[in-house]
């Protein structure tokens, strides 16, 4: 809030909540996983670094069961989170909210953002697996490829939001002054808008990607899983 009668009046920093929770997954088609599996079976994103922003992060899990494939695809769309966006559930899911501290200091004729803090918090939800004794060794080996899988793909969603909750501080440090406070506040308020829009545009172009090379993708990994372990640098699943 400005006080009109002060010169430099740092206003009180004002927490404001933009855009919400934002679930951004990605929904992976199990069918053909068994023939998949068999062919690899046969054949024997560097991430940028973000900067500012503060990224509070934290992990939930859900449990399945299941000793082959088909028992595991039916965990994961039984047990899976759900996605208001699209009303089904998902292997794994990350939620995500910024918020924005904005302190705004104003002289007799302008005002200006004097200084603006993003904050990132983000909630990754991963499956985890209660292994029984009798599955096989390559639903095992398989497990660990898309496991390892899911959880790279929703960190790669926590970075492009921490990439995007720094361009947000950074576009808001650099705004120009206003004629007022209330012109300030609606700039800032237009800045959020614009980068939270390429923010969305960019999750969900990452999960189109994602979801056009997840066979092939799967099918490089399980071989390179299984040359690790045939090399010894990997423990037999």
């Amino acid at each position: 809030m400005c006080d009109p009668w002060r010169i430099n009046f740092i206003a009180p920093a004002t927490a404001v909540k933009q855009g919400g929770r934002r679930g951004n997954m990605m929904k992976r088609s199990m069918p053909g996983m068994k023939q998949s599996l068999a062919c690899a079976l046969l054949l024997a994103m560097t991430p940028h670094p973000a900067t500012a922003a503060n990224l509070v992060k934290t992990y939930s899990y859900f449990a399945i069961g299941g000793s082959t494939l088909d028992d595991i695809e039916a965990q994961l769309s039984k047990r899976g989170p759900e996605v208001k966006s699209t009303g089904t559930r998902h292997p794994g899911a990350t939620q995500m909210a910024f918020t924005t501290r904005i302190s705004y200091a104003q002289t007799p004729s302008s005002c200006r953002i004097a200084d603006a803090v993003v904050t990132v918090k983000v909630k990754v939800i991963l499956p985890e697996w209660r292994r029984p004794r009798k599955a096989d060794a390559d639903v095992r080996l398989f497990w660990d490829t898309l496991s390892a899988d899911i959880k790279r793909h929703e960190e790669r969603h926590v970075e492009i939001a921490k990439n995007h909750g720094s361009e947000l501080e950074e576009a808001l440090k650099a705004t120009y002054p206003q004629k007022n406070c209330d012109a300030a506040k609606a700039k800032a308020a237009a800045i959020t808008a614009a980068v939270l829009a390429r923010h969305d545009r960019a999750q969900l172009q990452f999960d189109r990607v994602e979801s056009v090379n997840f066979e092939s993708r799967i099918l490089r990994l399980l071989r390179y899983r299984m040359e690790r372990i045939g090399n010894g640098r990997l423990p037999p699943a």
